[in-house]
């Protein structure tokens, strides 16, 4: 991956070569906006903007043709994040205009792509009743409940602020790589928000979660930045007590698979907020807390 980033840093033609290219596609659409959030990071806003407008072109004829407009909202996203940490130097500033970038995408979904919405929620209710029908819900101990458009409208607001963020991080992981190694892993294992930051997105997450089923996805974009602050410290903790990238791979994939463990995160940032961490293990206590 490194090689393809220094091949795209290469020149604005190599750059517009594989942001065409991986914008061309579905399956490689995050190289193209990882791509693109490089170049804003190195050489300025102004270059990013531009290797965004011709990436853009395939991306505007693919949601033309097919009405998926997933690879122009990842590149718009990508790219207002880059812009975002190149301006201010903050990836916790960048983590939070993630949730921004996902509360812009489901209002645009929900305003303008209802039938979309709408098909997409009838096939997933005709799902629910199938499994119903088979006893899966009853088997797996849970109650099926089809998702309503604006359930799904935050869903994929949710999705593109968090793949937006994704791409953000491998595009810095690669100018840190190319221009200053080690400098990225400092970075993201600093980032960290004010008390009050933490819980006034915790607070409006509850919120919107307690509002209703079809409010719960909005309140998981006000988790976004709370998810990866939690990371953040996990890797922290790693660098003290220097335990192996094998541990850091079995937490993200219990965090995968498991709601508990996502729960567990957020809870770990709230205390986080209240007894600054990072201080406790600067102070010597390190492995032994």
């Amino acid at each position: 991956m490194r090689g393809l980033a220094a091949f795209a840093m290469g020149g604005r033609a190599r750059a517009m070569i594989v942001a065409i290219a991986g914008a061309s596609s579905l399956l490689f659409a995050w190289l193209s906006a990882a791509v693109v959030a490089l170049v804003m990071l190195r050489k300025g806003v102004g270059e990013g903007l531009q290797l965004l407008l011709w990436a853009s072109l395939p991306a505007l004829v693919i949601a033309r043709v097919t009405g998926d407009s997933t690879v122009i909202a990842l590149l718009v996203g990508t790219a207002a994040l880059a812009a975002v940490l190149r301006l201010s130097l903050s990836m916790a500033l960048a983590a939070l205009a993630s949730t921004a970038i996902a509360v812009v995408t489901g209002v645009f979904m929900a305003a303008f792509a209802e039938p979309v919405l709408a098909e997409l929620a009838r096939v997933f209710g005709e799902f629910a009743a199938a499994m119903e029908q088979q006893g899966g819900g009853e088997s797996l101990g849970v109650q099926i409940r089809p998702p309503t458009p604006l359930l799904l409208a935050g869903m994929l607001g949710t999705a593109n602020g968090a793949l937006s963020y994704l791409c953000l991080v491998l595009g810095r992981s690669w100018q840190a790589g190319l221009y200053n190694p080690g400098g990225f892993g400092e970075e993201f294992r600093a980032l960290r928000f004010p008390p009050i930051v933490v819980w006034g997105l915790a607070a409006v997450a509850l919120a919107l979660i307690s509002a209703g089923f079809e409010w719960r996805s909005w309140g998981a974009m006000c988790l976004l930045p709370l998810t990866i602050a939690g990371f953040a410290l996990l890797h922290a903790r790693a660098r003290v007590r220097g335990q192996s990238s094998f541990w850091l791979g079995a937490i993200y994939t219990a965090w995968l698979v498991f709601d508990a463990a996502k729960l567990a995160l957020i809870g770990l940032v709230l205390a986080d907020a209240v007894l600054d961490f990072r201080t406790r293990w600067q102070g010597g206590s390190g492995g032994r807390d």
